[in-house]
């Protein structure tokens, strides 16, 4: 399994049978211009996770790709022309060897005073390989025997010590951040070594830039 960072929370996962693109959201342009894709899936309707206005481009240059998204982000790509298959809680998507687990169900409280949106997060399979977890906008749901983990590094709704609390709940043999596109270089850095310094001695936090490929 390769995995390849593409800006915020953008992720692309290439197995030995699928190429998947996780969350392609309007806070980078890296994704836009991909090709041979299996599935496009959307954890949640926020526009840093759903560009649908681009994911129309990409289905275009993708026309035997999946589009899959949780509900909330479905009439976002309606409006947009796209037929996006709904992800619930408890789906199993197959993909040859790869299979892709739904799990999850709600975003993670930014303020009482706001609406809470649904969330879905991606577990992605090898084969009997590695298990790579990307839990778009919440810490509460922990799937068991996760190897790689796309760690939302800092957003309203969170705070370092939930952050570092995640991680070692998850307790992946690696993790790289994701959800960094409001971050500037310094930022980056602190956060890193704050939830990196929190890290249970078996975890290791890799320092993946945008664009940089994890080999799993």
């Amino acid at each position: 399994m390769q995995v390849t960072r593409l800006g915020h929370a953008a992720v692309l996962v290439e197995t030995s049978s699928a190429r998947l693109l996780i969350d392609p959201g309007a806070y980078t342009t890296d994704w836009h211009d991909l090709s041979d894709l299996d599935a496009v899936l959307v954890t949640h309707q926020h526009p840093d996770h759903v560009d649908a206005v681009n994911i129309a481009g990409l289905m275009g240059r993708n026309p035997e790709a999946r589009l899959v998204a949780e509900e909330g982000a479905i009439t976002l790509l309606a409006e947009r022309g796209l037929d996006a298959a709904v992800a619930n809680p408890g789906d199993r998507l197959d993909f040859a060897d790869t299979v892709v687990e739904v799990v999850g169900g709600a975003h993670a409280v930014i303020h009482p005073s706001l609406p809470r949106v649904g969330n879905v997060g991606y577990v992605v399979s090898d084969g009997g390989g590695p298990r790579l977890f990307h839990p778009g906008d919440a810490y509460d749901t922990a799937p068991a025997a996760i190897d790689v983990l796309a760690l939302p590094l800092t957003a309203p709704w969170a705070r370092a010590a939930a952050t570092a609390d995640f991680l070692n709940e998850v307790a992946p043999t690696k993790a790289f951040p994701i959800h960094d596109g409001g971050l500037n270089e310094t930022g980056w850095g602190l956060y890193l070594r704050v939830v990196g310094g929190l890290a249970g001695a078996d975890i290791t936090l890799d320092h993946i830039d945008p664009q940089g490929t994890l080999s799993i």
